[in-house]
């Protein structure tokens, strides 16, 4: 296979169409528990880091269907969608979000910085960026010494690929032909840089020529494009292919955070992007009936009302849980009061 960037890799086929229809299900709860997370920031519920994958859900979806389970992924701020189908719960999104004691970081974080390797194979996401690339690396590797035939995935934005952590990270998989998959979510902005002003390259899956390795490009706003791009680039590497680097290409329609009202895009361009807004193309493509648009609207309702009922009756954390859980062995931690000392 030719590491040039290229747009046709050759795809499996789509899934049956009970499993296309759950698809839809996890893209739908998606935007909607990422709608209802930013109502309650600006109702002063949820405070600090928040961050939105509106019109990402593709992306994320598309990509956790085409792995297998034992597989490990490591998503980032804006893959919600992808923890989701993994099977972390809409309750533990919500009690991360609100910082809660009933949380899976117990009250420590209240961004999206949580996984569970050993239930859904997702590994906590790290804000600095590129990092994931050298961490799930190691997870490939790690996976390899044990005799296992597991794939790791992870994403990285536009700007992400101009960090050293990528470049370091792809190229020890790449040379050590470890199982990983890097997915570039090419979404027009790193915070306000537009891509253009980062590099002059067309396609960032180019730069899969540097490493040796497979760079694919793609449209992220197709699911089901989504689903067969990243499941080739998944059998290609579990089968010894060796890393492989697939761009997707999507647009950011917020800002990077509830405090940025991206003033620096051109309306123009959200114009554009909303025309072509994955979750109507996916629902005009599947067919869907009256019966069963309402059916999973009324499920992922009941849902995310749970989840916020959930998370806002949820007790806080106690102040000693913040020295529990940071290592393995909780006794290297220890902590005395200057009032106790």
């Amino acid at each position: 296979m030719s590491p040039k960037a290229s747009k046709a890799p050759p795809a499996p086929a789509d899934p049956p169409r009970a499993v296309q229809l759950e698809m839809y299900y996890f893209m739908r709860l998606t935007r909607t528990l990422d709608e209802r997370a930013h109502a309650l920031h600006r109702q002063g519920k949820i405070v600090g880091g928040l961050f939105s994958s509106l019109g990402q859900e593709a992306i994320s979806v598309g990509s956790a269907f085409a792995l297998d389970r034992g597989d490990y992924l490591g998503p980032l701020i804006r893959n919600l969608g992808a923890v989701l189908v993994r099977g972390h719960t809409p309750r533990e999104v919500m009690t991360q979000y609100f910082a809660r004691a009933t949380s899976p970081t117990r009250g420590k974080d209240n961004s999206q910085h949580f996984g569970d390797v050993r239930r859904t194979g997702v590994v906590a996401y790290i804000s600095m960026l590129g990092t994931m690339v050298p961490v799930m690396a190691g997870m490939a590797l790690a996976a390899r010494i044990r005799g296992e035939r597991r794939v790791a995935l992870t994403y990285v934005g536009d700007g992400a690929t101009s960090t050293g952590d990528f470049y370091e990270g792809l190229n020890f998989a790449a040379v050590q032909r470890l199982p990983l998959v890097v997915i570039i979510e090419n979404n027009g902005y790193a915070y306000s840089t537009p891509v253009s002003r980062q590099t002059l390259l067309k396609d960032l899956a180019e730069k899969a020529r540097a490493f040796g390795i497979p760079g694919y490009v793609g449209d992220g706003n197709d699911v089901l494009e989504v689903y067969r791009m990243t499941r080739r680039c998944v059998e290609d590497a579990r089968a010894g292919g060796g890393a492989q680097l697939l761009e997707l290409k999507t647009f950011r329609m917020r800002g990077h955070a509830p405090h940025d009202a991206a003033e620096y895009v051109p309306r123009e361009l959200f114009e554009e992007w909303a025309r072509k807004d994955p979750i109507e193309r996916f629902e005009r493509a599947l067919g869907l009936s009256p019966e069963e648009r309402r059916a999973v609207e009324e499920r992922v309702q009941k849902e995310v009302d749970d989840a916020v009922e959930f998370a806002e009756n949820s007790p806080w954390p106690e102040g000693p849980e913040a020295l529990r859980g940071v290592f393995e062995d909780d006794s290297l931690v220890r902590f005395t009061p200057w009032w106790e000392r």
